[in-house]
């Protein structure tokens, strides 16, 4: 068996028996966890390591879980700071910011496998230029050479614990105002304007080897009529052809209002991987997902390319097996001390089960 291009979620901290059916679903190679799948850590290890044993090669297990206002799993966890804490500390401290991004990295990436999850989507790439609130403190800074120059430390600490990066919201979510959760954002700039800022993270991080990047629900209608993922403009010509990205591609959930402009959930799956996506995500709901997989495999199955496997494997995250070597670290006493320390009370906004 392969790993198949749809990544689901599930209902709630335990599986069903219909959950287990649809994850051996030969379309289904991930899953996605959200706050109403955990408990507590043992939990989570609990849950990770049947999802684990479903199959082989093994699902991907992925949540977003960045920090500030975007973190799934909290009790058990250190809580983390926003993005932007490291880009206000960088203003007048860059050395001690980079540091502070690099361990913060670290410090998410190993608390997650610890508990058997693969990979977080993050970090963000997004500019801050205080227009986007739900991008917001979720981005590094406003400076794209600043916030580039934070998320390729926090992608080297995610790295030396042994998890692959997905940076996101390509081409840049961070200069409208609408929230592709429940708008369909416009971004009318043109496309040297968006090369000349947004991309500089993306690219800077391209050449440092992150392994996946996910796509904005975000038309940019000077650019291409189609949002960016759905686009085959916006991810064959500029990221795979001009960055020269080699990783996965992963769509953003494809039942956020951002995508409906794309069509019924099947004509969006279809759009997703014909455009070079090579796993899409289906969230929140499990009726729509159910239909898409009760639907002719081969229809989704034959826009899979070959090549989407080899990256999909890379994926995986090298998870920790023994949890107390973890809390006895002494890095990780330290740095989990200092993220608490830095760590505001997380801002309204995104649901605990939103995509983001």
């Amino acid at each position: 068996m392969t790993l198949g291009p749809l990544m689901i979620d599930l209902r709630g901290p335990r599986l069903d028996a219909e959950e287990r059916r649809r994850l051996c679903h030969p379309l289904v190679g991930g899953v996605i966890l959200f706050t109403r799948n955990y408990e507590n850590p043992a939990q989570l290890r609990t849950l990770t390591a049947e999802l684990h044993a479903l199959r082989r090669p093994r699902l991907i297990v992925a949540v977003d879980h960045e920090g500030g206002r975007v973190q799934r799993f909290r009790d058990g966890f250190t809580p983390l700071p926003a993005a932007g804490v490291f880009g206000a500390i960088h203003d007048s401290d860059p050395v001690r910011a980079l540091h502070l991004a690099e361990d913060a990295g670290w410090l998410l990436a190993a608390e997650l496998l610890e508990c058997g999850v693969d990979l977080s989507f993050a970090p963000v790439l997004d500019i801050d230029i205080g227009v986007s609130r739900v991008i917001g403190d979720r981005a590094f800074h406003r400076d794209p050479r600043t916030a580039a120059a934070l998320a390729c430390a926090c992608m080297r600490g995610m790295h030396a614990a042994g998890m692959p990066a997905v940076g996101k919201h390509f081409p840049g979510h961070g200069s409208v105002a609408a929230d592709s959760h429940h708008e369909v954002p416009v971004d009318g700039r043109d496309l040297e304007t968006i090369e000349g800022r947004d991309l500089l993270p993306f690219e800077h991080l391209i050449r440092n080897g992150i392994e996946g990047i996910m796509p904005a629900h975000v038309i940019y209608p000077r650019v291409d009529a189609q949002p960016a993922g759905f686009s085959a403009f916006w991810l064959r010509e500029v990221l795979r052809r001009r960055l020269g990205f080699d990783g996965v591609i992963f769509s953003d959930d494809l039942c956020m209002a951002g995508a409906t402009v794309a069509g019924s959930l099947h004509d969006r799956t279809r759009l997703a991987l014909a455009a070079g996506c090579d796993m899409v995500l289906v969230c929140n709901d499990p009726d729509a997902a159910g239909a898409l997989l009760d639907a002719p495999v081969g229809d989704l199955g034959a826009l899979v390319e070959p090549v989407s496997q080899v990256r999909l494997m890379r994926m995986h995250g090298r998870t920790r097996q023994d949890t107390a070597d973890l809390r006895a670290d002494e890095r990780w006493r330290q740095v989990a001390a200092t993220m608490s320390g830095l760590n505001a009370a997380p801002e309204l906004g995104l649901g605990d089960d939103n995509p983001v």
